[in-house]
């Protein structure tokens, strides 16, 4: 009998310490971009045989113009999803218990190197910086400082576009959530801007976080962004790119607490989600391809949980492993055998299967 009961308490122990270890995480995602059409099928069985069995609850898919808008057909990329292809994601994250969150990159990153979004694209109006022309071969530092182009927030043309695309996205997606991206905002209150020059940035970068949000909470949806325009670069040492040179960090403290931080670091596992939760905010520590680093963030982020007070543990949300190439790129990868770190390793070894 005793013997019994002592097997008993052990499997209850072992039990109770798998339920515990489920919930030790309660955001586990995937941030990478949305599938093309070929390899829609394909992301569906990876969603089906990996995600699911990995225990991922959460995945953030970057769409930007990669659907068939019916809003604005104008932006539409050629090739883009149609509803029928998003529907295929949907049913399978829906079996799975696994909330998608599309992505449409707001303000900043509307260009890339030597391309400009579709959205400056179409509405060259828009675009803060006009006078800065996108080069033939782009090369970084450069007289110009260009990173990415961004939009006017104060353009009073430019929420109707982007809050008709935001909400289609969202209603496509039968998401309840919405990520803006809103990372490496190099572009604001920019001097030549006739509307934003000699504005306070991070007033400026708060006032259109805020207008995104407000929109969205109108339909209860919650808004999801990149944190590092939220960080004192220079203060903190974490530089340029992971943090704010220009100010807008100062914006933590005007926008509101609901929103949902994405605090990404991808050479050292930088410990400001403590910064963001104490601030108020919910957080989720983003990993990219070192596997070394990705297994320290997510160790800290459990330590953070188990050590939390009780009003600061719910702001530890969790993790979130980005991608930064096409989907297909990172099935290649992923169902490869190579030894070579990348960012489909560590997504293996961050989640492993249960």
């Amino acid at each position: 009998m005793m013997m019994k009961k002592s097997i008993l308490f052990a499997l209850f122990v072992l039990f109770s310490f798998f339920a515990v270890a489920q919930n030790d995480l309660p955001v586990r995602g995937l941030a990478i971009a949305v599938p093309d059409k070929e390899n829609v099928d394909r992301f569906v069985k990876f969603i089906n045989e990996e995600l699911a069995t990995r225990n991922i609850n959460t995945l953030i898919l970057r769409v930007d113009y990669n659907f068939k808008y019916k809003t604005h057909p104008e932006l539409a990329e050629e090739n883009g999803l149609t509803q029928a292809d998003v529907d295929k994601l949907v049913a399978a994250c829906q079996k799975h218990g696994i909330a998608i969150i599309p992505q449409v990159n707001l303000l900043g990153h509307q260009s890339w190197h030597s391309k400009a979004s579709k959205l400056l694209e179409v509405y060259p109006e828009f675009d803060e910086t006009p006078g800065v022309q996108l080069p033939e071969k782009y090369e970084w530092p450069n007289e110009d400082g260009l990173y990415c182009k961004s939009y006017c927030p104060l353009h009073p043309g430019v929420h109707k576009v982007v809050f008709e695309v935001m909400d289609e996205i969202v209603a496509a997606f039968q998401a309840d959530a919405f990520h803006a991206g809103m990372d490496e905002v190099f572009y604001i209150g920019h001097e030549d801007c006739p509307r934003c020059q000699g504005r306070d940035k991070a007033e400026l970068f708060a006032g259109e976080l805020t207008k995104i949000r407000n929109h969205l909470a109108l339909k209860n949806k919650r808004l999801w962004i990149w944190g590092d325009r939220l960080i004192d670069g220079k203060t903190t040492g974490i530089g340029l790119w992971e943090g704010s040179y220009n100010n807008t960090h100062r914006a933590i403290d005007l926008i509101p607490k609901d929103v949902m931080i994405c605090d990404w670091h991808y050479e050292r596992p930088d410990p400001t989600a403590v910064y963001f939760a104490m601030k108020g905010f919910d957080v989720a520590t983003s990993p990219w391809k070192k596997t070394p680093v990705a297994l320290q963030q997510k160790q800290m982020m459990l330590d953070l949980r188990e050590n939390a007070t009780p009003a600061m543990k719910p702001h530890f949300a969790g993790i979130v492993q980005t991608v930064w190439s096409g989907a297909g790129g990172f099935l290649e990868r992923f169902y490869a055998e190579s030894e070579e770190d990348s960012d489909a390793r560590c997504f293996k070894a961050l989640f492993a299967k249960e």
